[in-house]
C-alpha cells in the first residue's frame, strides 16, 4: 500500500511539474529582451521580449510587468503571435500602450489567443 502511495505522489509530481513548465514557465520563451520602459510615476516597468520561433513557429513579443516598489513577482501582460518588435507608449500612470494594444495595469492583460483579460 505505501509503495503504490509512493508511485502515485511521484507521477502527481512529475504531471504537475510537466503542466508548470508547459503553460507557466515563460522563462523559456524570453530569448532577447528588446526593448523597456518604465511608467511615468515609475511604479512599473515593462520588459518586451523577443521569442525566436523555428521552422514551425514565428517570433512572438511577450511583455512582463515588473514592480518596482513592491515585493511582488513580475507579471506576464501581453503576448502577441508573428511579431518581432516592441513599441511601448504610456498614456498615464497606469495605462500602457504595447503595439497598439491598450491595457490597464496592473488587472489587464492581452494575449493573442483570447484577447485582453481583466
Amino acid at each position: 500500500m505505501k509503495k503504490k502511495l509512493i508511485i502515485f505522489i511521484m507521477v502527481v509530481g512529475v504531471v504537475g511539474y510537466g503542466v508548470y513548465y508547459v503553460f507557466f514557465d515563460w522563462s523559456r520563451f524570453k530569448d532577447e529582451l528588446i526593448t523597456q520602459s518604465v511608467s511615468p510615476d515609475g511604479t512599473y516597468t515593462v520588459n518586451a521580449y523577443v521569442s525566436y520561433g523555428n521552422a514551425t513557429v514565428a517570433n512572438t513579443v511577450l511583455g512582463e510587468l515588473v514592480y518596482n516598489h513592491e515585493n511582488k513577482s513580475s507579471k506576464k501582460i501581453y503576448w502577441q503571435y508573428r511579431e518581432e518588435h516592441a513599441h511601448i507608449e504610456w498614456l498615464d500612470d497606469r495605462t500602457v500602450m504595447i503595439n497598439k494594444i491598450q491595457l490597464n495595469l496592473p488587472h489587464e492583460t492581452y494575449d493573442y489567443r483570447s484577447g485582453i483579460t481583466p
